[in-house]
């Protein structure tokens, strides 16, 4: 029996997301933006599902602008965003997504200044520090709304709230929070999206752009998605991006307490079983109900990842896009670990596809696994 614990790198495709797909796949392959009668059943799918998508953040369904996924959404938001008379100036923290650290360090390649923000020892970052920030030369305040490594939920509202006050548009990739804790988007400015990680399928998801918002598109060609994402959209991973969001939305609580239910059970179980294991993952209201990131001493985490698969257990040393990179967790260091502690995080993600029998499993090959590291290395 195999056991998938890796859910906030990518989660089951849905049946009922399937079903509402196939027809998209086969009979119905209209282009959306044909006048004729195919073109036009795909037009009004999309729309619906723009509603659906919309619904489920509070947004307006004339802000959602479909995209290839959570990295082309940040981008877009990031190095899309019209700036005015504003200085060149950017706030983040160091602990986001590889797809807006990079996206906000080609920024600093043009010139642009890079404030960050620092976080915590549980990966917070204050309101507070974030208004002691910015000022009238910053153009763009980006944050994401959960760590997609240790699951820490920032302050989108009071952090918001900042940004509102001094005028200045608030960025925020929601890609980890959809589907697990209730997101609204007001207070946000840019809000990114991507279906694979609620059930939905991969290579489609979406920028929330408020009204009063410019933003230049980054691919060029005809006026899809009103002119700010060219290129023929993607009808049937649109449909099931819709189709996703309206199965969560009625989901949302009940999901989260099995969630942490299974989460709190594995913490519990690991401490028992297993000899300095620290906790990264904040405790609490201020962590994704599914997520646990933890390190066990002198163990380096590719390699328990590694051989916890072997047994069967699918888990994750940090975010998938960074994986097999060798590095410490960025994210880890900026909480206060050192370099030995960052490379030994693993993280355990759980979703709708575990049940509460999975986490005795996970806990006895995660166990083992440990053990058996440690007594390679002290024979070594």
């Amino acid at each position: 029996m195999r056991i998938y614990a890796d859910h906030n790198a990518s989660v089951p495709l849905r049946p009922e997301v399937l079903q509402v797909m196939l027809p998209f796949l086969r009979e119905q392959y209209g282009n959306a933006s044909s006048v004729h009668a195919w073109g036009a059943r795909a037009r009004c799918a999309v729309e619906a599902a723009r509603a659906e998508v919309a619904a489920l953040v509070g947004a307006r369904p004339a802000d959602v602008v479909f995209t290839s996924g959570g990295t082309e959404s940040n981008n877009l938001a990031i190095r899309g965003l019209e700036r005015g008379n504003r200085r060149a100036v950017v706030v983040t923290t160091p602990i986001e997504h590889a797809s807006v650290r990079e996206s906000v360090a080609a920024l600093a390649d043009d010139g642009y200044e890079v404030r960050n923000v620092a976080v915590d020892g549980a990966g917070r970052v204050a309101p507070d520090a974030v208004a002691a920030a910015v000022d009238d030369d910053v153009a763009l305040v980006t944050v994401g709304w959960a760590n997609n490594e240790v699951g820490t939920i920032q302050p989108i509202a009071a952090i918001g709230a900042a940004c509102q006050a001094r005028g200045i548009p608030l960025h925020v990739d929601a890609v980890q929070a959809l589907g697990k804790i209730p997101i609204d988007v007001r207070g946000v400015a840019l809000l990114s999206l991507s279906a694979h990680k609620i059930g939905g399928p991969q290579g489609v998801g979406a920028l929330v752009v408020r009204s009063d918002i410019g933003l230049r598109p980054l691919l060029r060609g005809g006026d899809q998605e009103r002119g700010r994402r060219a290129g023929t959209e993607n009808v049937a991973g649109i449909v099931g991006f819709g189709a996703a969001c309206r199965l969560v939305g009625t989901e949302l609580g009940a999901a989260a307490e099995a969630c942490i239910a299974m989460r709190e059970r594995l913490w519990d179980g690991m401490r028992a079983a297993v000899p300095e294991v620290v906790r990264h993952s904040p405790t609490g209201p201020d962590c994704l109900p599914n997520t646990l990131t933890v390190s066990f001493g002198g163990v380096r985490g590719e390699a328990l990842v590694a051989a916890v698969d072997l047994a069967g257990v699918a888990v994750s040393s940090g975010s998938a896009c960074a994986a097999g990179a060798g590095e410490p967790s960025h994210v880890l260091l900026a909480m206060g670990c050192d370099t030995a502690r960052a490379r030994d995080g693993v993280r355990f993600s759980l979703g709708r596809t575990n049940v509460p029998e999975d986490v005795a499993r996970i806990v006895e090959v995660t166990g083992q696994a440990v053990r058996r590291i440690r007594m390679a290395r002290a024979e070594a």
